[in-house]
């Protein structure tokens, strides 16, 4: 059986929420701690990529048997740094890419993913918009192994074909970069 891999980005600054926004509170935990928790109700594992305020994020998770953590001494460098940091620990099949800052979702978005696998890059949709997290065949590792650092990710998406997933979920959308953002994830979340 293949093993369910996300491979789940927490390295940013949050310089536009103005306060670290991975260990804001959620429900019972925090930010984090929810999105992983959507992760693990699907996949076997988590790549955990850690970059800003590493040291605690590592220390935090360090024990947690399904989570591998990654530190991406570059993460200043962008989000693609940290896709590269991470992506050699994912193993060898397809492998979801997740935003850490999305708490919200869960594992019916995982799976519809799952479902469909193939040779092209799923990516979520709800109302006609585009979401995370997305699901990756395995030759995109490759893909981001050989790219230059200048690359994105979405480069890479485009060249290899997506497809997109209807979902019906509008979680998928609800990732948080400013306070007002948050605290309407909080009242969404909240209904």
């Amino acid at each position: 059986m293949t093993e369910k891999v996300c491979l789940m980005l927490a390295a940013g600054l949050s310089s536009r929420m103005g306060q670290w926004k991975m260990m804001l509170p959620w429900e019972e935990g925090t930010v984090l701690d929810g999105a992983l928790a959507g992760a693990l109700s699907f996949c076997d594992r988590v790549v955990l990529v850690t970059g800003f305020r590493g040291a605690e994020l590592q220390w935090r998770y360090r024990r947690h048997a399904r989570i591998t953590l990654c530190h991406n001494e570059r993460f200043t460098d962008g989000m693609f740094s940290s896709i590269r940091c991470g992506v050699d620990a994912t193993g060898d099949g397809p492998f979801f890419l997740a935003l850490g800052d999305m708490p919200a979702v869960g594992r019916d978005i995982y799976r519809a993913l799952w479902r469909r696998r193939g040779d092209r890059c799923l990516i979520p949709v709800y109302a006609q918009g585009k979401g995370h997290p997305v699901l990756l065949p395995a030759p995109v590792r490759e893909a981001v192994r050989q790219a230059s650092p200048q690359t994105s990710m979405k480069t890479i998406i485009e060249r290899y074909g997506c497809q997109r997933v209807a979902v019906a979920d509008p979680t998928i959308h609800w990732d948080m970069d400013t306070p007002a953002q948050y605290r309407q994830l909080l009242v969404r979340y909240s209904q």
